[in-house]
């Protein structure tokens, strides 16, 4: 169970061990030179708890939804290779291999490509899973 700590200024209870994440919206760029996107996934680093996670899209319809006119199945495999790289998988080539920071950053650098990340933002959370999950369904999936 958390401790919680009395907050000073609001006299509200809060929990005393937030852990601080930075995040990325995957998107996929279907025409680069013109900048339109889809988000297709999010990155989550809380580094202080060593923590990488990936959500992507990977269904074939739902792709064919967003991103009409290009290969799906192309788009799906490259989005299986992100999550392979963010969960660390070795079939996922060298990077892979990298500790969590070092694959945020890889998986977040700028890039010319159909699939780009999004700015990196910051935030506070108590279980960094529950975050991404969070993330996942309000900017991936929002109605």
């Amino acid at each position: 169970m958390k401790q919680r700590v009395k907050d000073s200024t609001t006299n509200a209870s809060r929990p005393s061990d937030w852990i601080s994440y930075n995040f990325a919206v995957l998107r996929v760029v279907p025409h680069v030179h013109v900048g339109a996107f889809a988000p297709v996934g999010i990155v989550l680093h809380a580094r202080t708890s060593e923590y990488l996670g990936v959500r992507v899209v990977t269904d074939s319809g739902e792709l064919r939804a967003r991103f009409g006119d290009g290969d799906v199945e192309v788009l799906a495999q490259y989005l299986q290779s992100v999550r392979a790289i963010g969960e660390g998988d070795m079939a996922a080539g060298p990077i892979a291999l990298s500790p969590p920071s070092e694959r945020f950053h890889w998986l977040t650098a700028p890039r010319s490509d159909v699939i780009q990340s999004g700015p990196v933002h910051e935030g506070l959370c108590e279980k960094p899973e529950a975050e991404l999950d969070r993330l996942y369904r309000e900017i991936v999936h929002s109605p």
